[in-house]
């Protein structure tokens, strides 16, 4: 009996010896793995850092343009960084802006292609400006358009960052700037008596489809003489511009129309404020025969499909209408299925109730009508009379463009660009 105990007991020594090994080799094998898993998770985590890019600009008088080219820029990163020049280093290296930097921030942060904005950048990348942005924001690249930006002295405003080895390059949009607004304001203005003459044809209507009006340019130095809007819309772009996405079958749908001309922060307010009261935003954009009836012969400034283009580009806009028509019908409001339609105590048209037939009538009866306070007193009317007011400071803005960058815009006039 003591042999078979003792033989017993030698055995059950051997069992969990054999299980301490088997244990200690598991243990070994899941530690091993953990180590390589922790390796892995580390290498998977510096790939997936996310690609952070900046790009800087004016932005005074913002257009499809510019938030294209925000749109191009965030492509090529995870996530865009706008640097927005100050009001005081485009006086001294363009002259004045037409738009203040407030107002040139609302407009920048607005757009949907937009993570960070960094106010009162400078307008040329300095060596202290380009080590800030790669030790404190994070930046990988710096991205600017291939037209040229040319300093005051004549060197390329992004040479340092082209040396560094940390700058990309975009497509500019061709057939629009803000020197070419400017112009068709100044044409408007410079020639508004005799194009009154001519009740038939309005002159918007030449900018609209590219035609030179006769009275062209007479050593203005604005180039709106004879290019204004030669834009020509692609469902590409408007595809590449829209968020693609419908209202849920139990969104609260706000509708808000209006022109949306010279795109503007007092614009982009009231539709911040529009969003707010529902889950999607519905925005109709007249089209230029209505603006024109309304406004005169000289509006739109923008023709319907650039304006449809910058309003789409704003974050709170989930769809647009193109050539939406002036009065809100009972058909249009089912088919839409609409809950509200709302309209700013600012607007070119605050007087509607006044009209022979009021517009909103219909959405008036149904009890789904509001009045938005606007957070802004601006129109497009504010745009024009700064332009019209500064005249001169803008003519000589328009003319300082050196000999490269009028090469560059020479014959270009159609859009381009990814």
């Amino acid at each position: 009996m003591a042999s078979d105990a003792s033989g017993q007991s030698e055995k059950e020594k051997m069992v969990a010896t054999w299980l301490v090994v088997v244990l200690g080799v598991s243990l070994l094998g899941l530690y091993l793995k953990g180590d390589e898993l922790n390796q892995w998770r580390r290498i998977r985590g510096k790939k997936k850092k996310k690609i952070r890019v900046y790009m800087d600009g004016c932005f005074d008088m913002m257009h499809y343009g510019h938030c294209n080219a925000l749109r191009q820029a965030r492509s090529l990163g995870d996530e865009l960084v706008v640097g927005v020049v100050s009001d005081a280093e485009i006086i001294a290296n363009k002259g004045p802006p037409v738009t203040p930097l407030h107002e040139r921030m609302i407009m920048v942060k607005a757009v949907k292609w937009v993570d960070e904005v960094i106010p009162d950048a400078p307008y040329a990348i300095t060596e202290g400006f380009m080590k800030k942005l790669f030790e404190e924001c994070d930046i990988d690249y710096i991205i600017h358009g291939d037209d040229p930006c040319v300093l005051p002295d004549g060197t390329d405003a992004y040479a340092l960052a082209k040396k560094a080895s940390r700058y990309k390059q975009i497509k500019r949009t061709e057939g629009v700037s803000s020197t070419d607004i400017v112009g068709r304001m100044l044409l408007c203005t410079r020639e508004r008596s005799i194009s009154d003459n001519h009740n038939h044809s309005s002159l918007q209507r030449h900018f609209s489809h590219g035609h030179s009006p006769k009275f062209e340019d007479r050593g203005s130095g604005t180039r709106a003489g004879t290019r204004v809007s030669h834009f020509l819309p692609t469902s590409r772009r408007i595809v590449q511009f829209s968020n693609g996405k419908g209202p849920g079958p139990d969104a609260r749908i706000v509708y808000i129309d209006g022109a949306f001309d010279l795109f503007h922060a007092g614009h982009v307010e009231i539709l911040r404020v529009a969003r707010g009261l529902g889950d999607f935003l519905l925005v109709g954009i007249h089209n230029d025969q209505t603006v024109s009836a309304k406004r005169g012969v000289h509006r739109p400034i923008m023709n319907l499909h650039e304006r449809s283009l910058s309003v789409l580009a704003c974050r709170y806009v989930d769809e647009v209408i193109i050539g939406a028509p002036s009065e809100v019908s009972k058909d249009m409001i089912t088919t839409f299925n609409i809950s509200l339609v709302a309209h700013g105590t600012v607007a070119e048209n605050i007087e509607y109730e006044k009209e022979l037939c009021n517009p909103y009538s219909v959405p008036i009866s149904m009890g789904i009508f509001k009045v938005l306070e606007s957070p802004l007193d601006i129109t497009t009317t504010t745009i024009i009379r700064r332009i019209v007011a500064n005249h001169e400071a803008y003519q000589k803005r328009n003319e300082k463009k050196t000999e490269s960058e009028k090469r560059y815009y020479e014959d270009k006039t159609y859009v381009s660009g990814d």
